[in-house]
């Protein structure tokens, strides 16, 4: 028999992702955001739901563009230092050393040290309650040549993103391959 746990916000893996945006005065802003996925393969859209108390929450709303980060794990504690601050306080790239590239495609900067980066331009809002959930339609895909695989898609064993467990506030690596997808199931 399974336990109930009640209704929470709660699923695994959570992404650890950085979203990008430009503050009314231009500044390079960013924040982690684990509330953020995969929404639709045609037109390819992602979606993140944000706060509306958050900077990037406005930034987004005002210039309706936004990049979605993925970082790798070496940089888990400048994601976790991002999630911790605002920045109404503190110009984050500066803090954490990180270096703010402008979006060929978007009006949103992206994290160069980062090894994935897509380019999102604000597609649908959705209010769903304390959060507002932005569809970006992904204008453009960059990459790190060093974690891509011989046919130049991302190999997460490369990638090592940063998965979150929201449930206990813990990050993650990822773990060890179990199969082909679309494969290991047949027969």
């Amino acid at each position: 028999m399974k336990k109930s746990l009640g209704a929470k916000p709660l699923v695994y893996p959570a992404p650890a992702f950085v979203v990008g945006s430009y503050n009314e005065d231009g500044t390079a802003n960013m924040m982690t955001a684990a509330w953020a996925g995969i929404c639709c393969s045609k037109p390819p859209c992602v979606a993140v739901s944000l706060r509306a108390a958050t900077l990037s929450h406005g930034n987004i709303t005002a210039r309706r563009a936004f990049t979605l980060n993925v970082p790798s794990e070496r940089f888990v504690r400048e994601v976790d230092h991002v999630g911790l601050v605002s920045g109404r306080d503190e110009d984050k790239f500066a803090a954490t050393g990180l270096t703010p590239v402008a979006g060929e495609l978007v009006d949103a900067p992206y994290v160069d040290e980062f090894p994935l980066v897509l380019e999102c331009r604000v597609l649908h809002v959705h209010e769903l309650g304390l959060h507002t959930q932005f569809v970006g339609e992904v204008m453009d895909i960059k990459a790190d040549e060093s974690v891509l695989d011989q046919k130049g898609k991302p190999d997460p064993e490369k990638l090592r993103p940063i998965i979150f467990s929201p449930s206990v506030r813990l990050y993650h690596g990822i773990g060890e391959l179990l199969g082909k997808a679309f494969s290991i199931g047949k027969g």
